[in-house]
C-alpha cells in the first residue's frame, strides 16, 4: 500500500560550507565547496516522503521574500505538494559539513511555522494515513492529529506540551541534549518514544512498558555528512507506519532512510528512493 502522507513543519534556507574541520575559536578555515538550498527538518522529511511514495503534502510557512520564492520552486521540483503561507523573513542556517561526517549549524533568524489561521487546506490532513510534525501552532497540531498516525519531533516540544494531545511516535536523538524529553513532561505520554543512536541503531519504549531495539542499516556507500539523517529517518517511520501500521517494519525502513542520507552530500543527495521512476 502507498500511504497518503504529509508533513507540517518548517523550512530554513541553508548555506553550506564543506570543510576539513570546524574552526576553533579565532581560527580561519577555507571551504573547499559551498552551496545553498531550501532545507530544514520539514523540507527534508517532505522530500524524503515524496521519494518513498511518489507524493507528499507539505504544510509550511515561507518568508515573503526572494529566498521564499526560490524555496517554493525548489520544493515543488521533487514532487512535494507544497501548501505554504507567506509572511515575514526566511530563516537562514549556516552549516559546516566537516570531514568527520558531522554537520554543525548556526541558526540566523526566527523560525517560521504554519498556523491554523493560514489559508491552507487543513481538512485534508484528516484523510492522511500518517503525518510528521516538526513545527506549527497548537491548532495546526490538532489538525495533524486527525491523521491515523501522528509522528513528531521534540524540536516542537513547546507546542506538543501546550496542545495536550497524544502523539503516536516521538522521534528523538538519544545523544542530542536538545531532544531529551523526560518521562512525564508530555501529558498524555506518546504511545511510543523512539531514540536514535546513529551507528548503534537505537531503542524504543511504548505502552505497557514495552521496549525494543533495532540495528543500524549497513551503509550503501561511503559516509559523507549527517545533515538531514534524523528527519529522513523520521520520514521513513511516517511512511512505514502509514503503509503497514507496524512499528518494526517502519523502523527498518527508517534505518534504511537514515543510512542512505548519511551517504549523500547535504540534505537530499543520498536520500532513499523507492517510487517508480
Amino acid at each position: 500500500m502507498t500511504p497518503k502522507v504529509a508533513v507540517v513543519g518548517h523550512v530554513e534556507w541553508g548555506e553550506f560550507a564543506v570543510v576539513e574541520r570546524v574552526p576553533a575559536p579565532g581560527e580561519i578555515v577555507h571551504a573547499r565547496d559551498t552551496f545553498s538550498l531550501a532545507a530544514g527538518g520539514g523540507a527534508v522529511a517532505a522530500v524524503q516522503l515524496a521519494k518513498l511514495g511518489g507524493e507528499a503534502t507539505f504544510f509550511t510557512a515561507l518568508g515573503a521574500d526572494d529566498l521564499g520564492d526560490i524555496a517554493v520552486a525548489e520544493l515543488h521540483a521533487p514532487g512535494v505538494g507544497l501548501e505554504a503561507a507567506r509572511r515575514g523573513a526566511t530563516r537562514r542556517v549556516f552549516t559546516f559539513l566537516s570531514d568527520d561526517h558531522e554537520r554543525t549549524i548556526t541558526v540566523l533568524g526566527e523560525r517560521l511555522v504554519p498556523h491554523a489561521a493560514d489559508a491552507l487546506p487543513w481538512d485534508t490532513l484528516a484523510t492522511c494515513d500518517a503525518v510528521y510534525f516538526t513545527g506549527g501552532d497548537v491548532e495546526a497540531l490538532h489538525h495533524a492529529r486527525r491523521a491515523r498516525w501522528l509522528v513528531a519531533t521534540p524540536r516542537a516540544l513547546d507546542t506538543l506540551r501546550a496542545a495536550r494531545i497524544r502523539v503516536d511516535v516521538l522521534v528523538a536523538s538519544a545523544t542530542d541534549p536538545g531532544e531529551q524529553v523526560p518521562l512525564g513532561l508530555l501529558d498524555p505520554e506518546p504511545r511510543f518514544v523512539v531514540l536514535t543512536r546513529g551507528a548503534e541503531g537505537g531503542e524504543w519504549r511504548g505502552e505497557e512498558d514495552r521496549t525494543g531495539r533495532w540495528a543500524a542499516e549497513a551503509l550503501p556507500g561511503e559516509p559523507v555528512d549527517a545533515y538531514g539523517c534524523g528527519d529522513a529517518f523520521a520520514a521513513g517511520i511516517t511512511h512505514g507506519l502509514g503503509a503497514t501500521d507496524d512499528l518494526g517494519e517502519a523502523l527498518a525502513l527508517a534505518a534504511r532512510c537514515g543510512a542512505h542520507a548519511l551517504c549523500g552530500r547535504g540534505p537530499y543527495a543520498g536520500q532513499l528512493e523507492l517510487r517508480a521512476s
